[in-house]
């Protein structure tokens, strides 16, 4: 017995219907063979939906993601740039306060000057380490090529090869990235 036997006919339905042509009235008997297939077929369109927004979801949290990263990255290395210009003015300004004889610094005349020029460097190391940049240790310590760049060997009885026994140019360090290598000069064997 199918479905459309046990339901009584609604008089209201039939008198809505007429008029209407019977191919696009829902003729249930007719489809009750193809209905669990039509069933199934929507079922698994259903779950082939939810796979299509589970992955849809997937990617926008990655892309979240990626644009959270970008943006504190943004943020953190926005100075880089500039960074790497003021790095030239610091160390012109450490040359100039190492050139000064030791007997001008003991000078009246020359005191403030010197004092001034002293308290501009240490301004400079202030802000270096408010943005995150750091000096690169170099002296003392093997050559490291993602710090260092080796400029000179030079010989040397007192050092271990490949061992940084002078500076020539302070690296520095933006965070966890790297600004300038400090450029160095390393022991090798002597002659």
């Amino acid at each position: 017995m199918s479905d459309n036997e046990t339901r009584p006919t609604d008089a209201e339905v039939e008198a809505e219907l007429k008029g209407v042509p019977e191919d696009m009235i829902d003729q249930s008997s007719a489809k009750d063979s193809s209905s669990g297939d039509e069933a199934a077929r929507l079922r698994e369109e259903l779950e082939a939906a939810k796979q299509d927004v589970l992955y849809a979801k997937a990617e926008t949290q990655n892309v979240r993601r990626r644009m959270e990263k970008d943006i504190a990255d943004a943020r953190a290395y926005a100075a880089t740039g500039f960074a790497r210009d003021i790095l030239s003015v610091a160390d012109n300004l450490a040359r100039a306060l190492e050139s000064i004889p030791a007997d001008l610094r003991e000078d009246e005349k020359f005191k403030n000057l010197v004092a001034g020029l002293e308290a501009t460097g240490r301004e400079i190391e202030k802000v270096f380490g408010s943005h995150g940049i750091t000096r690169i240790a170099a002296m003392g310590l093997p050559l490291d090529p993602h710090q260092h760049q080796a400029m000179i060997e030079m010989p040397s009885a007192d050092a271990e090869p490949g061992t940084v026994i002078s500076e020539l140019q302070a690296g520095y360090m933006i965070k966890d990235r790297l600004l300038r290598p400090a450029m160095v000069a390393v022991a090798k064997k002597p002659d």
